[in-house]
């Protein structure tokens, strides 16, 4: 019993060790084999890891192939592109090289020509000279034989025949040199205007033909008409002009012909509305006291005037007329201040002339003086100032610069044409007199409306203040010789058609332009 269970012990302990025994081998396969799957998926891992790897390696060479590539295309067309342009330059050189080359050639052979038509000319004048040398020399001979003359005779002869022919040519060269001093005296003129003009500028200063008195509000202008018009009617007749009291608020306006008048109008309106008391005693006490002050202040601005240009010894009512004429407008232009502008011009060309300037500033400043009275006593402001300077023991040259400003009476002294200048220039300056602008563009416009209404004119642009028009025809419908019929068909129609001051100057302009280009 006892063996039996050994025995049994020992089978049962055998198949124990037998049975774990084929338990770790069977787990030791399992490991086994997993562990071979595992390598072996480690292994396509790897391998897919690798091919990946190859796969992107070949893209980057790919990709880096195609930009060097590129890159070297790149390169050899800039390369290239250079290489052209060096080459065409080296072409545009050889063939200016080559023209140079042919150009010298040609002036060498036009050199070699030249010299030797020299050499062959001056063979001839040898050849000639000593053929006109046998011929004087015979014709001398045969001339004393003919006309049984000696040596002194014919030498005479001959000096006077000379002489003949030096005079000719004196003449011919003098009046050259007439021409040439005619040139240059209307140059070294000119340059004394510009340089006059450029030397003196003054503000100018332009009273209007009618004067505007403010006043507070529009019950006043009952006031200044009075009771069925007394106060008005005793204002006009007091004063010498017309009061306009209309529709416009706040203003009445004074106009009168004489401008003196009328300044003295314009301040008694202005201190009988200051002071209230409107009826015609008071009136005519404010007329007569204003008369007074506008006398007064005449002469303050004569006498200003006269010290502005330093002309001395002037009499009180040559002062005072002076004084007058800054009341007094032509075409819009002070006529004082033009009487001062022209005598400052009149010294300055004086002064370039190397005249007199305190003279020619004197005739300047008085040759408009008769202006002042024109409305006064008959005749032209010329004559009436010369006549009236003639008291007061003026100079004849001062009298006759004024009397001879517009040509009315020739010129005995060289200021007479200074003045007569400097007054032109005062007055045609643009801008010196001046125009309502309404008028003034009316003006220029009816000036370029006429130039462009004749055939073939294609623009027309008033200028210089309306004093000058450019006329720009077309070249293939008006010709050279139709030209100047078609500025002076302009002209008269202007002439006929318009009302200007001075003159108008028209310049037409005829051109012809031919436009190619070279590719």
């Amino acid at each position: 019993m006892d063996v039996m269970l050994i025995i049994i012990g020992i089978v049962g302990f055998s198949a124990g060790i037998i049975l774990t025994a084929i338990v770790q081998k069977l787990i030791s396969r399992t490991r086994i084999k997993t562990f071979e799957q595992d390598m072996q998926r480690q292994i396509e891992g790897a391998k897919k890891e690798a091919e990946n790897i190859i796969k992107s390696a070949q893209i980057e060479a790919a990709t880096e192939a195609i930009k060097k590539k590129e890159q070297f295309a790149e390169e050899t067309n800039k390369t290239r592109s250079e290489l052209h342009e060096t080459q065409m330059q080296l072409s545009k050189h050889e063939d200016a090289l080559d023209r140079q080359a042919e150009l010298l050639h040609q002036q060498e052979n036009t050199l070699k020509k030249q010299e030797k038509e020299v050499e062959r000319k001056e063979q001839n004048i040898d050849y000639k000279e000593k053929q006109l040398s046998n011929l004087m020399a015979q014709q001398k001979n045969q001339l004393l034989k003919i006309t049984a003359m000696n040596m002194e005779e014919a030498k005479a002869l001959l000096l006077k025949q000379l002489e003949e022919e030096c005079e000719q040519e004196m003449s011919t060269l003098i009046a050259r040199k007439l021409e040439e001093t005619n040139e240059t005296v209307i140059q070294k003129s000119r340059e004394i205007i510009n340089t006059a003009i450029q030397r003196y500028a003054s503000e100018q200063t332009c009273e209007a033909t009618v004067s505007t008195v403010e006043i507070p509000n529009d019950d006043m202008k009952g006031r200044i008409i009075g009771r069925e018009g007394r106060n008005i009617r005793a204002f006009e007749k007091a004063t010498g002009v017309d009061v306009i009291v209309d529709d416009t608020p706040g203003l009445i306006i004074v106009s009168g012909f004489n401008p003196l008048r009328r300044e003295a109008a314009r301040m008694s309106m202005e201190r009988l509305i200051q002071d209230g008391r409107i009826h015609p005693s008071r009136i005519e006490e404010v007329v007569v006291q204003a008369k007074k002050d506008v006398n007064q202040m005449a002469l303050q601005i004569g006498k200003d005037a006269a010290v502005e240009t330093n002309v001395r010894g002037l009499n009180n009512k040559i002062l005072s007329l002076l004084g007058a004429l800054n009341f007094r407008t032509s075409y819009g232009q002070s006529v004082l201040r033009h009487s001062v502008e022209v005598a400052f011009l009149s010294q300055i060309m004086a002064d370039e002339l190397g005249l007199d300037s305190s003279i020619a500033k004197r005739a300047g400043l008085l040759h408009d003086i008769g202006k002042a009275i024109d409305h006064e006593i008959e005749g032209s402001h010329p004559d009436i100032g010369a006549n009236y300077l003639k008291r007061f023991n003026e100079s004849s040259i001062v009298l006759n610069a004024v009397a001879g400003h517009h040509g009315d009476i020739p010129a005995d002294n060289p200021y007479t044409p200074l003045v007569a200048a400097a007054d032109a220039i005062s007055a045609s300056r643009p801008g010196a007199r001046r125009e309502t602008l309404e008028r003034y563009i009316k003006r220029l416009e009816k000036l370029e409306e006429i130039a462009t209404g004749f055939a073939g004119v294609d623009s027309a642009y008033a200028i210089q203040a309306g004093r000058e028009v450019r006329v720009i025809v077309n070249a293939a419908k008006v010709a050279d010789d139709s030209a100047v019929k078609v500025a002076r068909d302009i002209a008269n129609k202007i002439e006929n058609e318009m009302t200007y001051p001075g003159e108008i100057q028209v310049t037409l302009l005829r051109e012809l332009r031919c436009i190619e280009y070279a590719k």
